[in-house]
């Protein structure tokens, strides 16, 4: 998988509209959903119950918490987009706009792809960049959403070096 590049300030608006992507798949499994549940304090059943969400969801098994596959996408961010020179650090600034389109079921798998939408120059040597990031769901029984299960638009600020 091609990753975006960035090796310097001037290059950020010739890169808006870039595409790369998907990453490979990362598996969402119901540890992963009970350890999130744990950390985040939201052990709302469709989440952690696995007997009740066989009867009573709509989904018919148990789901991740949105937030849990916004977390992931930090772990995808990795492989989408580098920043090789020009800058000596970047930070995650929050996001613009998130959604959360369609479920992820436990046992499920996801990947990423991101496009870069803006970068604006914020003056004493700051860049605030915009990527979107799209997250795909592929159930268990191997099928491809679809719809995103997740879309949000990543802000970093990343300071000239």
């Amino acid at each position: 998988m091609e990753t975006l590049s960035i090796e310097g300030p001037e290059q950020l608006q010739e890169l808006i509209g870039e595409e790369v992507g998907p990453t490979e798949w990362r598996e969402v499994t119901q540890d992963m959903i009970n350890t999130f549940a744990d950390l985040s304090g939201d052990h709302q059943w469709i989440h952690v119950d696995i007997e009740r969400s066989k009867t009573e969801s709509p989904f018919g098994t148990t789901i991740a918490h949105g937030n849990l596959t916004l977390s992931m996408i930090d772990g995808f961010r990795l492989d989408l987009v580098e920043v090789r020179s020009g800058f000596t650090m970047g930070v995650n600034y929050g996001w613009n706009k998130v959604r959360f389109p369609s479920p992820v079921p436990a046992g499920s798998r996801v990947r990423a792809s991101a496009r870069m939408t803006e970068a604006n120059d914020l003056g004493n040597g700051w860049i605030e960049m915009v990527t979107t990031i799209t997250v795909e769901v592929q159930g268990p029984d191997g099928t491809v959403g679809e719809k995103p299960c997740c879309v949000g638009e990543s802000v970093t600020r990343l300071l000239k070096a």
